[in-house]
């Protein structure tokens, strides 16, 4: 897997919210577009596994969102959904980007959900063909936060609890999330345990968990955006995530019947570690639809 030092030696720079934002844009620039919606806690890394499986033809374009990865981390500051949504729409700006398929993971997909929800609104410039989805808490009545998570969300000692985690704290963490299908070795949390801690972003982690309250506030209109959506979209999940696993799947099974649902019965939260063969396939398959 590629390191964080060269994945971020990529970074182009774009300014959103007053922020620097860190963007990518990979591979084929004549190709079509994919771009990466990251999670909690970690970055853009997240897809180079998957990138590797798709290979030549396409092209890649993702953000490390506001308080992540290599994008500015300062402290106090409001992080939000809506932020992240609208770097996002900066970097498609800066790209000349016109049409996409959106890949969304963990908080990417809450991400993703209030682009659908603007496209709804008409006021999305750029035009999405399909998207997948990877485990993420697009129903937050269901979500089901870590001891870890719990901790950091404690308004009086969240701040306490940021500043004491250590890699190796970080790393179980992580371990408690990932499922049976392959070992995780240090190859695979390295990258995540690197991007979060770069510009001491560790301490960050209490303020970044903002977007388990903004689910909550924009639940309905997060909620209709998905349920609404004529586009192809895809579902590639961990049912053995104890997040937003299989407890979570199941509800969209119910909502969603027409979307395409790809269950892995041994996987966790990281599909895209995890699994990429099978992430890779089914992004493919939606980048041949869009040719036909």
């Amino acid at each position: 897997m590629t390191s964080w030092e060269t994945w971020r030696s990529r970074a182009e720079r774009v300014e959103s919210g007053g922020l620097s934002i860190a963007t990518y844009d990979i591979g084929d620039a004549s190709g079509a577009p994919v771009t990466f919606l990251h999670g909690y806690p970690s970055s853009s890394l997240d897809i180079e596994p998957v990138w590797r499986e798709i290979g030549d033809g396409c092209r890649l374009l993702a953000v490390d969102f506001p308080g992540f990865g290599a994008s500015d981390k300062p402290v106090e500051h409001r992080y939000s959904i809506h932020a992240a949504a609208d770097a996002v729409e900066q970097m498609w700006r800066n790209r000349g980007t016109t049409k996409t398929v959106l890949v969304a993971h963990d908080y990417g997909d809450s991400v993703g959900q209030e682009l659908l929800a603007r496209r709804a609104d008409g006021a999305l410039a750029v035009e999405v063909t399909a998207m997948v989805w990877m485990n993420g808490g697009v129903y937050p009545d269901l979500h089901r936060p870590t001891v870890g998570q719990q901790m950091l969300l404690d308004p009086e000692h969240g701040a306490e609890v940021a500043a004491a985690v250590t890699e190796e704290l970080f790393v179980e963490g992580i371990r408690a999330t990932w499922g049976s299908r392959r070992e995780m070795d240090a190859a695979d949390v390295d990258g995540i345990w690197e991007s979060m801690n770069e510009r001491s972003g560790i301490a960050l982690m209490h303020e970044l968990l903002h977007y388990i309250g903004d689910r909550r506030e924009h639940e309905a209109r997060w909620r209709a955006a998905l349920e609404s959506t004529e586009l192809p979209t895809v579902f590639v999940w961990g049912d053995l995530d104890p997040v937003s696993g299989a407890h979570m799947i199941e509800r969209v099974e119910q909502r969603l019947p027409s979307a395409r649902i790809v269950r892995l019965d041994d996987v966790g939260h990281w599909p895209l570690l995890e699994a990429p063969d099978v992430v890779a396939s089914e992004i493919s398959a939606l980048l041949r639809a869009n040719r036909s």
